[in-house]
């Protein structure tokens, strides 16, 4: 008796062990939507807490003033490769917590081109400028249910204009994100 105990201990606490991943998943493909633009994104594992985050986003920006009477809405297209540290998810599942589709806080930097290519305005005659950024990053992400998740970031960066006629070629750009999603 006390050997059938100790065997079903023992595959307790291993299957216990390793229910939690705490390395981060191969692929997660996935949408989010947030007050400040939606995305669509695949983040592929590079290494045990490295993954490669690819996406492709749509942000709102207002237009309006003297260079505009009329307030105009355009969306942005953005595409953004960011790589991802995540530094806490062996803590995570030491402690038991959720570490699934890649659930934990981590640190990035965000290489974001925004094109002019396809810009969607409520009317005419804006020009827009391509533009590139590079912004360090800290941010989490959790999950909930079973495929939901919600993800705040914030950085801050430096951006430069790639046809601006202006002659303002470079500013601090800056990175907030508080969005919610989808993991496929």
């Amino acid at each position: 008796m006390k050997r059938t105990i100790l065997v079903f201990s023992l595959i307790f606490i291993f299957c216990k062990v390793s229910a939690q991943n705490e390395s981060v998943e191969k692929s997660v493909t996935g949408v989010q939507i947030g007050f400040l633009g939606a995305n669509i994104y695949n983040e592929a594992r590079l290494a045990d807490a490295f993954v490669l985050r690819s996406q492709f986003a749509l942000y709102p920006g207002f237009f309006g003033g003297e260079a505009n009477p009329n307030t105009s809405l355009v969306l942005f297209p953005e595409f953004s490769l960011i790589p991802k540290y995540y530094y806490n998810l062996k803590k995570r599942g030491i402690a038991g917590d959720n570490t699934a589709n890649n659930s934990g806080n981590y640190v990035s930097i965000d290489f974001k081109y925004i094109s002019n290519w396809f810009s969607l305005f409520n009317t005419d005659n804006i020009a827009t400028a391509n533009s590139i950024g590079i912004i360090p990053t800290w941010g989490l992400r959790r999950n909930f249910s079973e495929n939901f998740n919600y993800e705040f970031n914030i950085g801050l960066g430096y951006g430069t204009y790639l046809n601006n006629v202006s002659g303002n070629t470079s500013e601090i750009i800056y990175n907030l994100g508080i969005k919610i999603g989808y993991d496929f």
